[in-house]
């Protein structure tokens, strides 16, 4: 799969240039000559000063042999530097001539290219060039082709923004022809399928903000062997076998508790699933209830629709023949011993799965934990938990991932539509999972975690469309591998396949998180918050360091704006606040407010149009010292009782005023207090969580999370999706 670059050859300066030229690349004026004589006309019709290079096929990088020539102002200091260069030629360089041409000024170096990546095919590259390359790394990655937008979304990711704003006197870049220049790559890459790296470094941006490229060599190798296609995606039907059985049948059901055979029957039962289930059991005993049969051939026909299977792998063939007479249509296979083990469980994994595909039957697994389906109430697992129900689909490569993430659930109350751990993925990766959820009515965001990728091409593609459906939100393990910081300028070594992962990414829309815990609550925000309409944020709180903090936050967030307070918004909220009010952002209520402002000065802030999203900070504080008043040896006399109750009610009315004014106005209200960890029981965020949203616990993790939400929505606004 990919490209074959073990005999790849250089263009030469002279020819890279020629074909990047043909794709939009702004080159700089220049001339080749084979005299010194030559080299001296060519500069006086350039203008001076100069640069002179040795030119040749089989020359790649001139700077570490000295075949490069800067800042020749005058014909004596050409003709010397064009015969010093000649001079320097050896028979291995081939046919060789001086390149003249001016000598470019600007204070800023891009670098840009193209990047064959063995996974994800054809990439375009832009970064902060010249010497700073291999010490910043600030470089992204975007699949080619390209689009105008992709291209500038590209731009905008760059960590070194004020490089590409005015600077040290000189004009903003040019965004639009940087833009060009990138599209024009993507079209390069695609259409030179014998293109494996293009390396244009520096790009030089000139004090008008124009961009030309001053060096540039392209890599060629023999077309690689076309990637393999993908599996076809199950069919609607065999999914709705496995998420929505009308039947379910345990093969290998035990009545040993510590089985896998007794767990997976204990969970199903427990979980309350109002299908038919049914057991297989050697000796046909009864578990749990359940008058198990010794072969699937004893199960009414059409009576089932999944098998979740706990049997050794060496029966599972023949399993799986029986089931497909019984009308079965999808089987989960714990099994373990398959392509996870050896050559050996390889091939018999590779039978199973062609097997399976001749029988029409939806094979996930083997080697996994199980499958979860709230809207039927089946929790077809080998482990725990079972989770609330709710709007997020979970798919994984590793189970107890899946764990974490049903933990996750249980603990903030954000429920779970579907979940499954794909195990050995080897008929079923989590790309199709994903796929599914996208078109599943009970599913409003997908979510999962991904380890090795074998072919990124393969996972992106099939997730494009999807993520267009729904928010996708994935975490994936092994970011951190060796190779992430360059360490040379050139293109290749900066395509670290984590960022070139994530460029492909943002490329269609999937939100990508840095953590499991950052996924969760990635997806839990799109599950329970509106999209809001841009970046602004306002920050509302009753207790100022955080407010503070949390307004750093969101000001170091690439993605948000701090909004100032517009002056009809201020002026309405002192009518509210005490005259001392900071009168900026944030909103610090603390001191003097009455009953009603909080969910007051709220409305304002969520009314009005300037306002896209708000983070309210300090629920729950006064709950908290009506908890110690509780359980104090003075409650309830003294007014405790009155006062307790009072606080209660206080936070129970702002968790449902910030859920209210969010539904009402379309706008995503975020609500924090450490206390969601510290004390879940607490009327604040339990009043939270009531609303079926989530209560984060600092304003960091708010912060993080709407960050999502905005990039998502500028995705979806700038493609008019």
């Amino acid at each position: 799969m990919g490209q074959n670059t073990t005999t790849s050859t250089t263009l030469s300066e002279r020819d890279s240039k020629a074909l990047l030229a043909d794709y939009g690349v702004p080159i700089a004026g220049e001339r080749f000559v084979k005299t010194p004589s030559a080299a001296v006309e060519a500069a006086n019709e350039l203008s001076y000063p100069v640069v002179a290079k040795l030119n040749g096929d089989a020359i790649a990088h001139k700077t570490e042999r000295g075949l490069v020539k800067l800042s020749l102002s005058d014909d004596t200091a050409v003709e010397q530097a064009a015969a010093d260069l000649l001079a320097a030629a050896r028979p291995d360089d081939g046919e060789v001539d001086v390149l003249i041409a001016p000598m470019i000024s600007g204070n800023r170096e891009l670098i840009a290219g193209i990047v064959r990546d063995p996974q994800f095919g054809p990439t375009v590259m832009l970064g902060v060039g010249g010497i700073l390359a291999e010490a910043i790394a600030d470089v992204v990655f975007r699949p080619a082709p390209i689009d105008a937008a992709t291209a500038l979304e590209m731009i905008d990711d760059l960590a070194t923004q004020k490089l590409l704003g005015e600077f040290r006197g000189e004009a903003a870049v040019d965004r639009a022809q940087l833009a060009e220049v990138l599209m024009g790559l993507g079209r390069l890459a695609v259409e030179h399928n014998n293109v494996v790296s293009v390396d244009i470094n520096p790009l030089i941006v000139e004090a008008s903000g124009s961009v030309v490229a001053v060096d540039g060599l392209v890599e060629l190798a023999a077309a690689g062997t076309a990637r393999a296609a993908l599996r076809p995606r199950p069919s609607d039907e065999q999914f709705q076998a496995l998420f929505e059985p009308r039947g379910v049948v345990v093969s290998g059901a035990s009545t040993h508790p510590g089985k896998f055979g007794f767990v997976s029957l204990h969970n199903i039962l427990a979980s309350g699933f109002a299908g038919a289930v049914f057991g297989t059991n050697l000796k046909g005993e009864e578990v749990l209830g359940i008058q198990t049969v010794r072969d699937i051939g004893e199960i009414p026909d059409g009576a089932a629709d999944l098998v979740f299977v706990c049997t050794p792998a060496a029966g599972n063939p023949d399993l799986l023949r029986a089931c497909a007479a019984k009308g079965i249509r999808a089987a989960f296979l714990t099994s373990a011993g398959y392509g996870e083990a050896d050559d050996a469980g390889q091939q018999a994994e590779d039978e199973l799965v062609a097997l399976a595909d001749e029988l029409g039957i939806l094979l996930a697994g083997p080697n996994g934990q199980g499958v979860v389906s709230t809207p039927v109430d089946l929790c077809a697992q080998i482990v725990a938990p079972n989770p609330p129900a709710g709007g997020i689909g979970v798919a994984s490569q590793s189970g107890n991932f899946v764990s974490t993430f049903l933990n996750m659930s249980r603990a903030s109350g954000v429920g779970i539509s579907r979940a499954i751990s794909a195990g050995n993925a080897a008929a079923v990766s989590v790309a199709d999972y994903l796929d599914w959820y996208a078109k599943d009515d009970a599913t409003n965001v997908g979510l999962a975690y991904i380890e090795g990728i074998a072919d990124g091409q393969g996972l992106i593609n099939r997730l494009a469309g999807a993520a267009d459906r729904k928010p996708l939100v994935l975490v994936k393990g092994g970011a951190t591998e060796g190779g992430a910081q360059a360490a040379a300028s050139h293109t290749g070594a900066l395509a670290a396949n984590d960022k070139i992962f994530d460029g492909a990414c943002r490329a269609v829309g999937i939100s990508r998180a840095p953590s499991v815990s950052a996924a969760f609550d990635a997806a839990a925000t799109f599950a329970t918050q509106p999209l809001p309409e841009g970046p602004n944020v306002m920050v509302l709180t009753t207790v100022g360091g955080w407010g503070v903090v949390t307004a750093d936050a969101v000001t170091s967030a690439a993605d948000l704006v701090l909004m100032g307070i517009p002056l009809d918004l201020e002026a309405s909220i002192d009518e509210l606040l005490p005259p001392r009010w900071s009168k900026n952002n944030p909103i610090d209520c603390a001191g003097g407010e009455t009953r009603d402002t909080v969910p007051d000065v709220m409305a304002l802030c969520a009314e009005h149009p300037e306002v896209h999203s708000i983070i309210y900070l300090g629920i729950g504080i006064q709950s908290n010292q009506a908890r110690m008043m509780r359980e104090g040896r003075f409650f309830p006399d003294h007014g405790l009782e009155r006062i307790v109750g009072y606080h209660e009610r206080q936070d129970v009315r702002f968790a449902e005023a910030a859920h209210e004014l969010s539904m009402s106005s379309g706008k995503p209200i975020l609500t924090c207090t450490e206390l969601a960890v510290a004390d879940p029981n607490n009327a604040g965020p339990a009043a939270v969580r009531a609303t079926g949203r989530l209560c984060y616990s600092s304003g960091g993790q708010a912060v993080a999370a709407l960050s999502h939400l905005v990039r998502r929505q500028m995705y979806r606004s700038v493609r008019g999706l």
